[in-house]
Protein backbone atom coordinates (compact mmCIF):
# COMPACT_ATOMS: atom_id res chain seq x y z
CA UNK A 1 0.00 0.00 0.00
CA UNK A 2 1.08 3.49 -1.15
CA UNK A 3 0.16 6.78 0.18
CA UNK A 4 -0.41 9.58 -2.04
CA UNK A 5 -0.89 13.73 -1.10
CA UNK A 6 -2.07 15.76 -3.18
CA UNK A 7 -0.42 19.78 -2.51
CA UNK A 8 -1.85 22.66 -3.24
CA UNK A 9 1.84 23.58 -3.51
CA UNK A 10 5.14 21.65 -2.98
CA UNK A 11 8.30 23.92 -1.62
CA UNK A 12 10.56 20.40 -1.37
CA UNK A 13 13.62 21.93 0.22
CA UNK A 14 16.19 21.82 -2.98
CA UNK A 15 15.06 24.91 -4.60
CA UNK A 16 13.79 28.64 -4.53
CA UNK A 17 10.14 28.00 -5.82
CA UNK A 18 7.12 25.56 -4.84
CA UNK A 19 5.52 23.58 -7.50
CA UNK A 20 1.78 23.72 -8.23
CA UNK A 21 -0.25 21.25 -8.11
CA UNK A 22 2.11 18.69 -7.09
CA UNK A 23 1.74 15.19 -5.22
CA UNK A 24 4.15 13.18 -2.93
CA UNK A 25 3.90 9.30 -2.58
CA UNK A 26 5.23 7.27 0.09
CA UNK A 27 5.67 3.44 0.74
CA UNK A 28 4.60 1.74 4.30
CA UNK A 29 7.46 2.11 5.69
CA UNK A 30 7.13 6.15 5.19
CA UNK A 31 9.77 6.33 2.36
CA UNK A 32 8.76 8.96 -0.33
CA UNK A 33 8.60 6.86 -3.60
CA UNK A 34 7.51 9.65 -5.88
CA UNK A 35 8.04 13.42 -5.82
CA UNK A 36 6.52 15.70 -8.57
CA UNK A 37 3.86 17.62 -10.52
CA UNK A 38 0.44 15.58 -10.02
CA UNK A 39 -0.37 14.30 -13.30
CA UNK A 40 2.60 12.56 -13.66
CA UNK A 41 2.26 10.37 -10.01
CA UNK A 42 2.03 6.64 -10.70
CA UNK A 43 -1.49 5.65 -10.58
CA UNK A 44 -2.87 4.26 -7.36
CA UNK A 45 -5.24 1.25 -6.60
CA UNK A 46 -7.83 1.15 -4.23
CA UNK A 47 -6.16 0.19 -1.67
CA UNK A 48 -3.65 3.03 -1.09
CA UNK A 49 -4.76 5.93 0.70
CA UNK A 50 -4.97 9.51 -0.21
CA UNK A 51 -4.20 12.47 1.91
CA UNK A 52 -5.35 15.97 0.42
CA UNK A 53 -3.89 19.43 1.14
CA UNK A 54 -4.50 20.56 -2.61
CA UNK A 55 -5.43 23.73 -0.70
CA UNK A 56 -2.38 23.74 0.82
CA UNK A 57 1.78 24.60 1.14
CA UNK A 58 3.31 21.32 1.62
CA UNK A 59 7.33 21.70 2.84
CA UNK A 60 9.80 19.76 5.08
CA UNK A 61 9.17 19.12 8.52
CA UNK A 62 11.11 22.03 10.10
CA UNK A 63 14.12 21.86 12.09
CA UNK A 64 15.60 23.75 15.32
CA UNK A 65 19.61 22.15 15.58
CA UNK A 66 19.19 24.05 19.61
CA UNK A 67 16.58 23.07 21.95
CA UNK A 68 17.71 21.69 24.95
CA UNK A 69 14.99 19.68 26.06
CA UNK A 70 16.23 19.33 29.99
CA UNK A 71 15.89 22.97 30.74
CA UNK A 72 12.23 23.43 30.84
CA UNK A 73 12.02 26.58 30.17
CA UNK A 74 14.39 27.91 33.11
CA UNK A 75 14.69 31.40 34.37
CA UNK A 76 18.14 30.81 36.37
CA UNK A 77 20.74 28.55 35.71
CA UNK A 78 19.64 27.11 38.59
CA UNK A 79 16.04 25.89 38.02
CA UNK A 80 18.13 24.20 34.80
CA UNK A 81 20.63 22.18 37.17
CA UNK A 82 19.46 21.98 40.37
CA UNK A 83 15.69 22.02 41.45
CA UNK A 84 14.51 18.73 39.52
CA UNK A 85 16.06 15.10 39.35
CA UNK A 86 16.58 13.89 36.18
CA UNK A 87 14.20 11.46 36.10
CA UNK A 88 11.22 14.45 36.07
CA UNK A 89 13.21 16.34 32.98
CA UNK A 90 12.98 13.72 31.24
CA UNK A 91 9.28 13.58 31.91
CA UNK A 92 9.10 17.09 31.64
CA UNK A 93 11.38 16.66 28.53
CA UNK A 94 8.87 14.60 26.84
CA UNK A 95 5.92 16.57 27.02
CA UNK A 96 8.05 20.00 25.89
CA UNK A 97 9.26 17.70 23.02
CA UNK A 98 5.74 17.39 22.08
CA UNK A 99 4.97 21.23 22.25
CA UNK A 100 7.60 21.26 19.57
CA UNK A 101 6.45 18.93 17.25
CA UNK A 102 2.93 20.96 17.66
CA UNK A 103 5.04 23.52 15.92
CA UNK A 104 5.64 22.21 12.79
CA UNK A 105 9.23 20.65 13.94
CA UNK A 106 9.75 17.01 13.05
CA UNK A 107 13.11 17.18 13.62
CA UNK A 108 15.62 18.45 16.74
CA UNK A 109 18.85 18.70 17.69
CA UNK A 110 19.40 18.87 21.67
CA UNK A 111 22.68 20.15 22.48
CA UNK A 112 23.63 20.10 25.85
CA UNK A 113 21.52 18.38 28.77
CA UNK A 114 22.09 16.94 31.94
CA UNK A 115 22.45 13.59 32.28
CA UNK A 116 21.09 11.43 29.61
CA UNK A 117 17.60 13.24 29.43
CA UNK A 118 17.77 14.36 25.72
CA UNK A 119 19.01 10.55 25.32
CA UNK A 120 15.69 8.84 26.94
CA UNK A 121 13.26 11.26 25.18
CA UNK A 122 15.11 10.09 22.27
CA UNK A 123 15.16 6.46 22.72
CA UNK A 124 11.08 6.59 23.89
CA UNK A 125 9.97 8.41 20.93
CA UNK A 126 12.07 5.68 18.44
CA UNK A 127 11.08 3.26 20.17
CA UNK A 128 7.50 3.83 19.31
CA UNK A 129 6.28 4.60 23.06
CA UNK A 130 5.52 8.49 22.25
CA UNK A 131 4.94 11.03 19.47
CA UNK A 132 7.17 13.64 19.40
CA UNK A 133 10.15 14.74 16.45
CA UNK A 134 13.42 13.10 15.54
CA UNK A 135 15.71 13.70 18.14
CA UNK A 136 19.24 14.08 17.84
CA UNK A 137 20.90 14.35 21.66
CA UNK A 138 23.98 14.96 23.38
CA UNK A 139 24.71 14.72 27.04
CA UNK A 140 26.19 17.54 28.96
CA UNK A 141 28.50 20.22 27.92
CA UNK A 142 32.27 19.26 28.08
CA UNK A 143 33.59 22.92 30.50
CA UNK A 144 36.33 23.65 32.25
CA UNK A 145 36.98 25.79 35.28
CA UNK A 146 36.78 28.95 32.59
CA UNK A 147 33.65 27.87 30.33
CA UNK A 148 30.43 28.27 30.45
CA UNK A 149 27.84 25.81 32.28
CA UNK A 150 30.38 25.95 35.45
CA UNK A 151 28.20 28.75 36.58
CA UNK A 152 28.24 27.96 40.58
CA UNK A 153 31.86 28.71 43.39
CA UNK A 154 34.23 26.49 43.32
CA UNK A 155 33.99 25.48 46.88
CA UNK A 156 30.57 24.29 45.46
CA UNK A 157 31.74 22.96 42.33
CA UNK A 158 29.92 21.03 39.44
CA UNK A 159 26.61 19.23 40.08
CA UNK A 160 26.20 15.83 38.98
CA UNK A 161 22.81 17.11 37.99
CA UNK A 162 24.13 20.01 36.19
CA UNK A 163 24.27 20.35 32.36
CA UNK A 164 27.44 20.61 32.70
CA UNK A 165 30.54 18.31 32.91
CA UNK A 166 33.69 19.48 34.39
CA UNK A 167 37.05 18.74 33.42
CA UNK A 168 40.60 19.46 34.42
CA UNK A 169 42.71 18.21 32.03
CA UNK A 170 42.59 17.23 28.47
CA UNK A 171 42.19 13.35 29.85
CA UNK A 172 39.37 13.89 31.48
CA UNK A 173 38.04 15.70 28.14
CA UNK A 174 38.20 12.73 26.11
CA UNK A 175 37.39 10.12 28.69
CA UNK A 176 33.74 12.32 29.08
CA UNK A 177 33.41 11.96 25.66
CA UNK A 178 34.33 8.21 25.12
CA UNK A 179 31.33 7.69 28.68
CA UNK A 180 28.83 9.80 26.46
CA UNK A 181 29.46 7.97 23.28
CA UNK A 182 28.89 4.59 25.40
CA UNK A 183 25.95 6.09 26.76
CA UNK A 184 24.69 6.69 22.79
CA UNK A 185 25.00 10.33 22.13
CA UNK A 186 24.82 11.46 19.03
CA UNK A 187 26.88 14.61 18.95
CA UNK A 188 29.42 16.38 22.22
CA UNK A 189 29.08 19.96 23.31
CA UNK A 190 32.03 21.47 24.51
CA UNK A 191 31.71 25.04 26.37
CA UNK A 192 33.91 26.75 23.90
CA UNK A 193 33.41 30.24 25.45
CA UNK A 194 35.37 31.25 28.71
CA UNK A 195 34.17 33.74 31.21
CA UNK A 196 37.12 35.39 31.42
CA UNK A 197 38.47 38.76 29.28
CA UNK A 198 41.15 40.48 28.07
CA UNK A 199 42.40 44.06 28.89
CA UNK A 200 40.32 45.30 25.18
CA UNK A 201 36.81 43.12 26.49
CA UNK A 202 37.43 40.05 24.04
CA UNK A 203 35.99 36.81 25.85
CA UNK A 204 39.55 34.10 26.39
CA UNK A 205 38.37 30.61 25.21
CA UNK A 206 37.95 28.26 27.59
CA UNK A 207 39.80 25.10 26.05
CA UNK A 208 43.79 25.97 24.11
CA UNK A 209 43.60 25.29 20.36
CA UNK A 210 45.26 22.03 20.87
CA UNK A 211 43.00 20.56 23.71
CA UNK A 212 40.67 22.07 21.17
CA UNK A 213 41.83 19.66 18.51
CA UNK A 214 42.40 16.66 20.57
CA UNK A 215 38.67 16.86 21.96
CA UNK A 216 37.40 17.36 18.22
CA UNK A 217 39.37 14.64 17.04
CA UNK A 218 38.14 12.05 19.34
CA UNK A 219 34.81 13.13 18.95
CA UNK A 220 34.54 12.76 15.46
CA UNK A 221 37.31 9.39 15.56
CA UNK A 222 34.04 7.55 17.67
CA UNK A 223 31.80 8.52 14.82
CA UNK A 224 30.02 11.26 16.34
CA UNK A 225 29.68 14.99 15.87
CA UNK A 226 31.75 17.92 17.79
CA UNK A 227 29.01 21.26 18.66
CA UNK A 228 30.46 24.04 20.42
CA UNK A 229 28.86 27.14 22.04
CA UNK A 230 31.27 29.74 20.71
CA UNK A 231 30.73 33.82 20.65
CA UNK A 232 33.89 35.41 21.10
CA UNK A 233 36.32 35.60 18.37
CA UNK A 234 38.94 33.16 20.05
CA UNK A 235 36.50 30.29 21.05
CA UNK A 236 35.53 30.51 17.41
CA UNK A 237 38.91 30.40 15.72
CA UNK A 238 40.07 27.71 17.85
CA UNK A 239 36.35 25.82 17.33
CA UNK A 240 37.06 26.10 13.24
CA UNK A 241 41.28 25.89 13.22
CA UNK A 242 39.66 21.71 15.57
CA UNK A 243 37.29 21.44 12.38
CA UNK A 244 34.02 21.51 14.92
CA UNK A 245 30.99 20.21 12.60
CA UNK A 246 28.63 22.99 14.31
CA UNK A 247 29.56 26.58 15.37
CA UNK A 248 27.07 27.84 17.60
CA UNK A 249 27.07 31.45 17.94
CA UNK A 250 30.05 33.00 15.82
CA UNK A 251 29.07 36.37 16.17
CA UNK A 252 32.83 37.92 16.32
CA UNK A 253 33.90 35.45 13.50
CA UNK A 254 36.65 37.72 11.60
CA UNK A 255 38.45 36.60 8.34
CA UNK A 256 40.47 34.30 9.86
CA UNK A 257 37.85 32.62 11.62
CA UNK A 258 35.91 32.34 7.95
CA UNK A 259 39.12 31.00 6.24
CA UNK A 260 39.45 28.10 8.89
CA UNK A 261 35.35 27.05 8.45
CA UNK A 262 35.83 27.39 4.41
CA UNK A 263 39.04 25.04 5.12
CA UNK A 264 37.16 22.33 7.55
CA UNK A 265 33.75 22.38 6.30
CA UNK A 266 32.53 23.96 9.54
CA UNK A 267 28.52 24.53 9.99
CA UNK A 268 27.06 28.03 11.99
CA UNK A 269 24.59 27.74 13.95
CA UNK A 270 23.68 31.71 14.78
CA UNK A 271 20.89 31.76 17.16
CA UNK A 272 19.36 34.68 16.82
CA UNK A 273 16.40 34.18 18.87
CA UNK A 274 17.50 33.96 22.00
CA UNK A 275 19.27 37.07 22.08
CA UNK A 276 16.66 38.63 19.97
CA UNK A 277 13.87 38.13 22.36
CA UNK A 278 16.35 38.95 25.59
CA UNK A 279 16.05 42.44 23.94
CA UNK A 280 13.11 42.24 22.95
CA UNK A 281 10.39 40.73 25.93
CA UNK A 282 12.43 41.67 28.61
CA UNK A 283 10.69 44.20 31.21
CA UNK A 284 12.75 47.21 33.52
CA UNK A 285 11.59 45.01 36.70
CA UNK A 286 13.24 41.75 35.74
CA UNK A 287 16.94 41.54 36.91
CA UNK A 288 17.92 40.91 33.35
CA UNK A 289 16.52 44.38 32.70
CA UNK A 290 17.79 45.65 36.11
CA UNK A 291 21.45 44.55 34.99
CA UNK A 292 21.08 46.58 31.71
CA UNK A 293 21.30 43.55 29.63
CA UNK A 294 18.95 44.03 27.19
CA UNK A 295 21.73 47.35 26.16
CA UNK A 296 24.42 45.21 25.94
CA UNK A 297 22.62 42.13 24.25
CA UNK A 298 21.40 44.41 21.63
CA UNK A 299 24.95 45.75 21.14
CA UNK A 300 26.16 42.39 20.79
CA UNK A 301 23.74 41.35 18.40
CA UNK A 302 23.78 44.42 16.32
CA UNK A 303 27.71 43.63 15.77
CA UNK A 304 26.83 40.01 16.09
CA UNK A 305 24.79 40.09 12.78
CA UNK A 306 27.41 42.18 10.81
CA UNK A 307 30.11 39.66 10.97
CA UNK A 308 28.22 37.24 10.34
CA UNK A 309 26.56 38.99 6.87
CA UNK A 310 30.36 38.26 6.21
CA UNK A 311 30.35 34.30 7.02
CA UNK A 312 27.43 34.11 4.91
CA UNK A 313 28.81 35.82 1.43
CA UNK A 314 31.93 33.62 2.12
CA UNK A 315 29.54 30.51 1.62
CA UNK A 316 29.45 29.13 4.78
CA UNK A 317 26.59 26.64 5.64
CA UNK A 318 23.99 28.18 8.20
CA UNK A 319 21.65 26.60 10.15
CA UNK A 320 18.85 27.33 12.13
CA UNK A 321 18.09 27.10 15.91
CA UNK A 322 16.49 28.76 19.02
CA UNK A 323 18.26 28.16 22.24
CA UNK A 324 14.71 27.07 23.45
CA UNK A 325 14.33 25.66 26.94
CA UNK A 326 14.61 28.95 28.61
CA UNK A 327 11.75 31.43 29.76
CA UNK A 328 12.51 33.66 27.09
CA UNK A 329 12.10 31.43 24.56
CA UNK A 330 9.60 28.73 25.65
CA UNK A 331 8.93 25.37 23.67
CA UNK A 332 6.82 25.65 21.26
CA UNK A 333 6.81 29.30 20.59
CA UNK A 334 9.31 30.88 19.02
CA UNK A 335 11.14 28.19 16.31
CA UNK A 336 10.07 29.24 13.47
CA UNK A 337 11.74 33.07 14.40
CA UNK A 338 14.68 32.38 13.26
CA UNK A 339 13.89 32.03 10.05
CA UNK A 340 12.28 35.39 9.80
CA UNK A 341 15.42 36.83 11.60
CA UNK A 342 17.57 35.20 9.26
CA UNK A 343 15.48 37.24 6.67
CA UNK A 344 15.41 40.50 8.44
CA UNK A 345 18.89 40.71 10.04
CA UNK A 346 21.11 38.29 7.51
CA UNK A 347 19.60 39.18 4.36
CA UNK A 348 18.37 35.62 3.34
CA UNK A 349 15.68 35.16 1.01
CA UNK A 350 12.58 33.28 2.77
CA UNK A 351 13.59 30.57 0.75
CA UNK A 352 16.80 30.50 1.72
CA UNK A 353 15.55 30.49 5.14
CA UNK A 354 13.55 27.70 4.55
CA UNK A 355 16.29 25.25 3.25
CA UNK A 356 18.53 26.66 5.91
CA UNK A 357 15.66 25.09 8.42
CA UNK A 358 15.23 22.20 6.63
CA UNK A 359 17.88 20.76 4.09
CA UNK A 360 21.25 22.66 5.42
CA UNK A 361 19.74 21.55 8.91
CA UNK A 362 18.86 17.90 7.54
CA UNK A 363 22.29 17.03 6.64
CA UNK A 364 23.40 17.99 10.48
CA UNK A 365 21.45 15.63 11.77
CA UNK A 366 22.25 12.24 12.19
CA UNK A 367 20.27 10.38 9.76
CA UNK A 368 21.72 13.09 7.22
CA UNK A 369 20.57 11.15 4.13
CA UNK A 370 17.01 11.16 5.30
CA UNK A 371 15.32 14.27 5.89
CA UNK A 372 15.41 18.06 4.91
CA UNK A 373 14.51 17.34 1.13
CA UNK A 374 11.18 16.06 0.06
CA UNK A 375 12.57 13.60 -2.73
CA UNK A 376 12.55 9.91 -3.40
CA UNK A 377 14.27 7.51 -1.34
CA UNK A 378 14.58 10.13 1.81
CA UNK A 379 11.61 9.91 4.75
CA UNK A 380 8.11 11.62 4.11
CA UNK A 381 9.03 14.36 6.85
CA UNK A 382 6.40 17.00 6.06
CA UNK A 383 3.95 19.56 6.58
CA UNK A 384 1.40 21.82 5.49
CA UNK A 385 0.21 25.18 5.81
CA UNK A 386 -2.55 27.69 4.99
CA UNK A 387 -0.65 30.57 3.00
CA UNK A 388 3.02 30.16 2.07
CA UNK A 389 5.39 31.30 3.69
CA UNK A 390 7.50 31.92 0.36
CA UNK A 391 5.36 35.14 0.66
CA UNK A 392 5.53 35.55 4.34
CA UNK A 393 7.89 34.02 6.40
CA UNK A 394 5.65 35.01 9.14
CA UNK A 395 3.29 32.51 8.73
CA UNK A 396 5.10 29.36 9.75
CA UNK A 397 4.67 31.36 13.67
CA UNK A 398 1.66 31.02 13.32
CA UNK A 399 0.97 27.27 13.71
CA UNK A 400 -2.00 27.38 15.99
CA UNK A 401 -3.83 28.68 13.28
CA UNK A 402 -1.91 27.68 9.84
CA UNK A 403 -0.54 24.66 10.33
CA UNK A 404 -2.65 22.22 8.77
CA UNK A 405 -0.42 18.52 9.57
CA UNK A 406 2.49 17.43 11.00
CA UNK A 407 3.89 14.32 9.38
CA UNK A 408 6.68 12.05 10.48
CA UNK A 409 7.63 8.98 8.41
CA UNK A 410 4.21 9.70 6.82
CA UNK A 411 2.80 9.58 10.02
CA UNK A 412 0.23 12.33 10.99
CA UNK A 413 1.43 13.97 14.47
CA UNK A 414 -1.44 14.92 16.34
CA UNK A 415 -0.61 16.96 19.69
CA UNK A 416 -3.38 18.22 21.72
CA UNK A 417 -2.83 21.98 23.14
CA UNK A 418 -2.50 21.49 26.75
CA UNK A 419 -1.72 24.12 29.39
CA UNK A 420 0.67 24.11 32.37
CA UNK A 421 1.04 26.18 35.70
CA UNK A 422 5.06 27.05 35.26
CA UNK A 423 5.38 26.88 39.06
CA UNK A 424 4.82 23.10 39.12
CA UNK A 425 7.03 22.64 35.92
CA UNK A 426 9.90 24.67 36.57
CA UNK A 427 9.90 27.52 38.74
CA UNK A 428 11.53 26.06 42.17
CA UNK A 429 14.40 28.15 42.68
CA UNK A 430 14.66 30.16 46.06
CA UNK A 431 14.39 33.56 44.65
CA UNK A 432 11.59 35.25 46.37
CA UNK A 433 12.35 39.08 45.23
CA UNK A 434 13.56 40.75 42.64
CA UNK A 435 14.43 43.75 44.84
CA UNK A 436 15.89 45.34 47.69
CA UNK A 437 13.24 47.11 49.75
CA UNK A 438 15.07 49.96 51.85
CA UNK A 439 13.38 53.04 53.03
CA UNK A 440 14.58 55.10 50.02
CA UNK A 441 13.44 52.46 47.49
CA UNK A 442 9.90 52.05 49.06
CA UNK A 443 8.88 55.55 49.05
CA UNK A 444 10.38 55.55 45.35
CA UNK A 445 8.05 52.83 44.20
CA UNK A 446 4.88 54.57 46.98
CA UNK A 447 4.23 51.35 48.00
CA UNK A 448 3.51 50.22 51.75
CA UNK A 449 2.27 52.51 54.37
CA UNK A 450 5.34 54.61 56.31
CA UNK A 451 5.72 54.03 59.56
CA UNK A 452 8.79 56.25 60.54
CA UNK A 453 8.63 58.77 63.94
CA UNK A 454 7.26 62.25 62.98
CA UNK A 455 10.02 65.18 63.65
Amino acid sequence: MQTYVRCGQLFTGADDAALKNAAIVFDERGRITYVGPEKGAPKHSGDDRQIDHSAHFVMPGLIDVHTHLAYGNAKTEEDIDLYNPLEFRALRGMFFAQKVAAAGYTAICSPGDAGQVSLSIRNAIDAGLFDGPRVMAAGPYITSHQGLTDWYPTWIGAPETSIGRLVVNIDEAVQEIRRQVKNGVDCIKIAMDGIQRRPDGELIAAFTQEETEVMVRETQRMGKKAVAHAVGREATLYSARAGMDLIFHGFYSDDECIAAMLKNGCVVGPTLTQPRNVIDFTQPHEPAGQKGRPEATERRYREGCANLKKVIAAGVPFVTGTDTGFAVTPYGEWHAKELELFVDDLGFSNAAAMRAATATSGRFMADTADIGVLETGRMADFTAWDGSPLADIRILQDHRRRLRGTYIAGREIRIPERAYDPRQVTDFSLSNWTDLYTQERVAELGIGQQRLAAE
